[in-house]
């Protein structure tokens, strides 16, 4: 019974050499580099007809014109986060908490705390985002906790993270996440309401 394989055929358990089966021919490995080589593409420097030169890049703008784009591996919110504005029944010191928060835990580690709603009797919900923290890839977790005083305590997120964030001036959050047994913190300043 004869089996074709690569290189030639398979008859009675033994291979009859092929093309790529001789170990010792240096030939075969010089065709295919050839026929790589052909297949590879250089750039056209040939002028389209009818261009026009490209100008000189714009100068960048002044310093605090434009925010840099966002890195990768920053923290970045789920655009469909909406923050509802607290209800005249809302006390103040409750309506303090809502909006968009950031800053960066333990002076690198950005974060962000979305508190999306606030009830009356201190409820809230919200959406944290983290860039690069130790070994966990940016992400977003959604959660519930309450208002106390002047901290706001989320139940455990979805990852894992407790999140504790207490308010020492309006303005300011004092922002504390634990996750697997490490503790970061960092003071968030608010970004939007």
């Amino acid at each position: 019974m004869r089996i074709p394989v690569l290189g030639g055929i398979q008859a009675q358990g033994r291979v009859r050499p092929g093309l790529l089966v001789r170990p010792n021919s240096l030939l075969p490995m010089f065709w295919i580099a050839i026929a790589l080589a052909a297949c590879q593409s250089t750039p056209d420097t040939q002028p389209v007809a009818n261009s026009q030169p490209v100008a000189d890049p714009q100068p960048a703008p002044a310093a605090g014109a434009v925010p840099a784009p966002a890195s990768p591996n920053s923290a970045a919110l789920d655009q469909t986060a909406a923050i509802v504005p607290p209800g005249k029944g809302v006390p103040a010191r409750y309506a303090a908490f809502s909006g968009i928060w950031a800053g960066q835990l333990n002076g690198m580690y950005d974060g962000k705390l979305a508190v999306l709603t606030v009830s009356s009797g201190g409820q809230v919900t919200a959406s944290y985002a983290w860039g690069d923290l130790a070994d966990n890839k940016p992400g977003v977790a959604d959660g519930s906790g309450r208002i106390s005083g002047n901290t706001l305590k989320l139940g455990r997120l979805p990852n894992g993270a407790d999140i504790t964030a207490t308010m020492p001036s309006p303005g300011t959050l004092n922002v504390t996440y634990a996750l697997a047994g490490q503790t970061y913190t960092g003071s968030f300043a608010r970004v939007s309401q």
